[in-house]
């Protein structure tokens, strides 16, 4: 296969750099370098493509707009130029830009801002960052500059005032009325716990000491709140310290928290009461058959598809005993997956009362000294559970009727899709640090970066990958013509031109 560079003319009257891959007298492929307006334009264009087929060339000669190149070098003569930078600065200025505008140059620490921006980039080591900022051209601070801004970071409560921006830009467009609430899990390249890493229950089922993460966010997934707690702390320990410290931090109190089943214990539930918060909380589906006790004794185990049912459970002991109202929904999408998985652990449970499997645990095996039997009464009682899901509330019918809690309870995927971006985009896992204010730092640097990561998803309506991956390639370039410096802007694909489309003017 053969390649060569070529410039044509287009229907603006600009010139087309490209590269053209040739199998025989077949072309297999054709590379859009970018379109020029000018000598000048065009000698950048066609220097950025001799540098992909033949890297290493520093300097080139200017070249006539109609004259053809190869491989082997300059076709024409002109006045020497030198490339004096390229950079993905399109991509920097949207970055900085919605940075900006989420309010949280009020830290006023340019360091700070070029690690959380570089981690949207290219998520990486605090050291690594330096190379990140390097390839798409923006200067660089040194390692020791990166770790006295993370101590900053700490000292300063950068934490604070990245939270205060992020309630603002709610805040603006009305009361905040509902925040979601789920806990994760980061785990740690080392071998031994210390008081905050802790092997715990692990999310991700994973041996490694780590430390929970409680999440705070609004209902488009917009985050407000981050706290770390140590890696062994109950999840339902962690609810009520995030809440006292965002109303604390906010003075907001007449809200509704909703948050999973992991949360629901009748503490929690009389804390956020007590508080004055309103709460939608997932519900334990074992209370079902007790709850419902009528429906099964008039209808058996028969629901109409989505059907809601509604109850009311006393949850806590003695002075702590208080009526919550319960609501139920059925669907039958729910049920095939629910009675799919009762059978395969029916089947492994057979598996291991006949023999056929060693013996382990499994839900549908019941023990009587040294028998090993099918538990049928469990069984029975699962199968007439599929297909309900449960939710606990303390909002009366008036303010929020039983489809209204389901849909807001379902919003809460959007904390589960704000750790999926802050794990997996931004990786925010493993963590190399040991000492907790250095911790502490990283997250808060993860918090700000998914912040900018929502607000740029929601305006532009792309993924946070695909943003990166379509503005990081369009390179502007600044190129030395005999002592004057010019720069030329990159050629914009369509995916760019949309995305700039959805956002306000940026200056690269």
């Amino acid at each position: 296969m053969t390649s060569f560079i070529r410039n044509v003319p287009t229907a603006s009257g600009a010139r087309a750099v490209q590269i053209v891959h040739k199998q025989g007298r077949e072309v297999v492929g054709i590379e859009h370098i970018g379109s020029a307006h000018d000598d000048s334009q065009l000698a950048v264009l066609m220097e950025i493509a001799r540098q992909r087929l033949l890297p290493g060339q520093d300097s080139f000669d200017l070249a006539p707009s109609d004259a053809p190149a190869s491989v082997s070098g300059s076709s024409g003569a002109g006045a020497g130029a030198r490339v004096a930078g390229m950079s993905s600065r399109l991509l920097w200025d949207v970055l900085v830009g919605a940075y900006e505008r989420l309010g949280f140059d009020v830290v006023g620490d340019e360091t700070f801002k070029n690690l959380v921006l570089a981690r949207i980039v290219e998520p990486t080591s605090k050291a690594d960052t330096i190379r990140v900022l390097g390839e798409i051209g923006v200067p660089c601070p040194g390692l020791r500059t990166i770790f006295r801004s993370l101590d900053r970071c700490v000292t300063r409560d950068y934490r604070d005032q990245i939270a205060k921006a992020c309630m603002a830009r709610i805040a603006a467009g009305g009361p905040v009325a509902m925040v979601m609430y789920d806990v994760t899990t980061l785990h740690f390249e080392a071998e031994k716990e210390d008081q905050l890493r802790r092997v715990g229950m692990s999310k991700e089922h994973r041996v490694d000491p780590q430390v929970q993460v409680g999440l705070l966010v609004d209902p488009a997934g917009f985050p407000l709140e981050i706290h770390m707690f140590e890696g062994n702390k109950a999840e339902t320990k962690t609810l009520i310290p995030v809440l006292d410290a965002f109303t604390k931090r906010h003075g907001v109190r007449d809200m509704i928290v909703v948050a999973d089943a992991g949360m629901l214990s009748a503490g929690n539930l009389n804390a956020l009461e007590d508080a004055g918060f309103s709460f939608i909380v997932g519900s334990r589906i074992t209370k079902a058959p007790y709850d419902l006790a009528g429906h099964f004794e008039r209808h058996g185990d028969y629901f109409d598809d989505v059907q809601i049912l509604e109850s009311t459970r006393t949850m806590g002991t003695g002075k702590a005993a208080r009526a919550r109202r319960v609501i139920y929904q059925y669907k039958f999408t729910r049920y095939q997956h629910d009675n799919r998985a009762i059978n395969a652990m029916i089947t492994r449970a057979e598996k291991i009362t006949t023999g056929a499997a060693p013996m382990a645990k499994a839900r549908f095996v019941k023990l009587t000294g040294a028998t090993k039997e099918l538990d049928q009464g469990l069984i029975d009682r699962a199968r007439q559970l599929a297909g309900l899901k449960g939710y606990v509330t303390n909002l009366p019918p008036a303010t929020l009727d039983g489809q209204a809690v389901i849909d807001a309870y379902h919003d809460l995927y959007q904390v589960e899709r704000s750790f999926r971006i802050a794990k997996s985009d931004l990786r925010a896992r493993p963590v190399f640090h040991h000492d907790r204010d250095a911790i502490e730092a990283h997250l808060t640097v993860v918090f700000a970066a998914l912040a900018v990561a929502r607000a740029l998803q929601a305006r532009t309506g792309v993924s946070l990958k695909k943003l990166v991956q379509t503005l990081r390639p369009l390179r502007t370039v600044t190129i030395d013509i005999d002592g004057h410096t010019i720069t030329a802007k990159p050629h914009l694909t369509d995916n760019a031109e949309r995305i700039l489309a959805a956002l306000p003017p940026v200056t690269g």
